[in-house]
């Protein structure tokens, strides 16, 4: 009985929904939905192509990268331990597995993303291999489709990971300006940083039956507003109702609607004139003007008399949090001059966290947009302590394309712990609403100027700072998560929180040394906040050193380079860096 007891149970599975004991071979047979309840069980990534594509057509791309560990993450367990478990227990080299195939007979390229690895979480690899299936697809003139399966960013590569966000997003405008189609496929869950960007800005977003879809995911919903959440919070109907997807779908119907999806592009697709090819150098003149605007691939921070002081990390965190240090309305007030300030996202909201509008910098008419939190309780509150929501996402969308419509140049100031974890933020489609600017600064035609001021934090942050230039205020912090919720996670204790700032990497010359940040503003001796004209005059002279150069780049040379900023963020060139260290 003991030496059958193993096959037994691989017979037999539970259902998760209705707790059916169910055949195995029966549930396989019903392509993983339970026939009582109808629940759709978790595909792994090899079976979901499997199921979708026509047989024999399945054709893997190469999924072999340089082992990196670009931050050297250590929490319980060192970051590459961590990889190594996860690829002997799935077989998979990442959590996501890219291929081509046709669909009813259609050809496409898919990237297929695996919950059982990390949780589906994106890192550099997963970021470099989805881009790669991305490209090829622009090279193959053939449409792109997306499964996505993720609880959000790797923590355990800090900025880096977050940095993919944006480097999978200019992929997919690359390929809405070839005119090829884009679709994602929501399976259960897609959380994060995956949600803010590449799950949602596609040309189509479908939800499969049973998925869940949110920004925030619901544990860390229900710890900021002590609620309890609606019946149905985030599951694929409810989406639907919501108007963020275009189509709930049984599994399997899944094939046949990707299958009609694809072939309605076919026609079209045919009668396009090739895609011209993209020139690799500039004459040199040009190449010397743009050598002061072109970020380096890793920058040194720098050192002797006059450079930023080396704190602690988790000293550097409390210092960007500090109640008195400048906001975006502070530095309006002394950086720039005659801030007109314009509100609303025209669809019915003006959130108090995001502030905007025309200014003057020097004798330059910008564009400012930055989070707003206040110094006061009342102020943080009034503001919800620089947290954006939906709305606020959508005005800072809004001044951007005015902006570029006006040759505006565009200042952002980010401070802000991350966007808002509410529940009407979700419902409004707070993923979305991140995801659509992200993909908008990857082909702004206006130069995009960001400067970390205070807090850096997640998806929220990055809305704003996908951009030619990115500073850096000495005492700031720019992280994928809060060293809190990296703690809670994987520590897993919330006082562990120090440590985890220290494993994320998440101060101005941690993040220099990466090439995530090009430049550090240094601060007075003590901090911001104990001086506030210094560090504005500090700040006013680092905005104009910067963008000055970018003024003379004409605009596709300026988003051609914004591209190539975020494109070097992938795992090859994240484990030369690494490497290097």
């Amino acid at each position: 009985m003991t030496a059958t007891a193993p096959r037994e149970e691989r017979l037999w599975s539970r259902c998760a929904g209705c707790a059916s004991l169910l055949y195995r071979k029966r549930l396989r047979r019903n392509l993983d939905v339970c026939p009582e309840c109808g629940e759709h069980a978790r595909l792994a990534a090899p079976e979901r192509l499997r199921q979708l594509v026509d047989p024999g057509s399945l054709r893997p791309l190469p999924a072999q990268l340089p082992e990196a560990d670009p931050i050297d993450f250590v929490d319980v367990l060192p970051y590459p331990h961590r990889l190594s478990a996860a690829r002997a227990s799935t077989g998979l080299a990442e959590a996501v597995v890219c291929a081509t195939a046709t669909i009813g007979g259609h050809p496409a390229v898919l990237a297929v993303m695996d919950f059982r690895f990390l949780g589906g979480s994106l890192g550099c690899a997963v970021g470099e291999l989805i881009t790669r299936a991305a490209e090829r697809a622009l090279d193959d003139r053939i449409p792109l489709i997306l499964i996505t399966a993720s609880g959000g960013a790797r923590m355990q590569e800090g900025a880096l990971s977050l940095m993919q966000m944006a480097t999978i997003s200019q992929a997919i405008a690359a390929l809405r300006e070839a005119g090829l189609l884009t679709v994602s496929v929501l399976t259960d869950p897609t959380y994060g940083g995956v949600a803010a960007s590449f799950a949602t800005n596609t040309d189509l977003v479908l939800a499969e039956s049973g998925a869940r879809m949110g920004f925030a995911g619901p544990r860390v919903i229900r710890q900021v507003t002590g609620r309890a959440l609606p019946e149905g919070f985030q599951s694929a109907d409810v989406l639907l109702r919501h108007g963020q997807v275009d189509m709930v779908v049984q599994r399997r119907s899944l094939r046949g609607r990707l299958g009609a999806l694809l072939a309605a592009t076919g026609p079209a697709r045919a009668g396009r004139p090739a895609r011209p090819p993209v020139p690799r150098q500039e004459p040199a003149p040009l190449r010397e003007r743009l050598a002061d605007a072109a970020p380096a691939a890793g920058v040194t921070p720098p050192t002797g008399p006059g450079a930023p002081a080396v704190r602690d990390a988790w000293d550097t965190v409390r210092m960007a949090r500090h109640p008195g240090r400048p906001t975006t309305l502070d530095y309006l007030d002394s950086v720039f001059d005659g801030f007109v300030e314009l509100h609303g996202d025209r669809l019915g909201g003006d959130c108090p966290a995001i502030v905007g509008g025309v200014a003057r910098l020097a004798d330059r008419h910008v564009m400012v947009i930055g989070h707003q939190k206040g110094h006061t309780t009342a102020e943080l509150v009034a503001r919800n302590f620089g947290m954006a929501s939906p709305a606020g996402h959508r005005k800072a969308l809004r001044l951007m394309r005015l902006a570029a419509r006006l040759g505006l140049p565009v200042v952002t100031l980010v401070d802000t712990p991350g966007a808002d974890p509410g529940v009407s933020a979700e419902e409004q489609g707070q993923a979305a609403a991140i995801a659509e600017n992200i993909l908008t600064l990857t082909v702004l035609p206006t130069p995009v100027l960001a400067v970390i001021t205070g807090e850096g934090g997640s998806g929220g942050a990055l809305a704003l700072a996908v951009a030619d230039r990115v500073l850096m205020l000495e005492n700031a912090v720019y992280s994928v998560i809060s060293p809190e919720g990296c703690a809670a996670i994987l520590w897993p204790d919330r006082s562990a929180a120090p440590q985890a700032a220290r494993a994320l990497r998440l101060t101005a010359p941690d993040l220099c040394r990466l090439g995530v940040v090009d430049e550090i503003v240094p601060e007075p001796p003590t901090a911001a906040h104990d001086d506030p004209a210094e560090t504005a005059h500090r700040l006013r002279a680092a905005l104009l050193t910067n963008l000055l150069p970018l003024l003379d780049v004409p605009p596709a040379m300026l988003v051609r380079l914004r591209r190539q900023r975020f494109r070097r963020f992938g795992s090859a060139r994240v484990g030369v860096r690494a490497g290097a260290r």
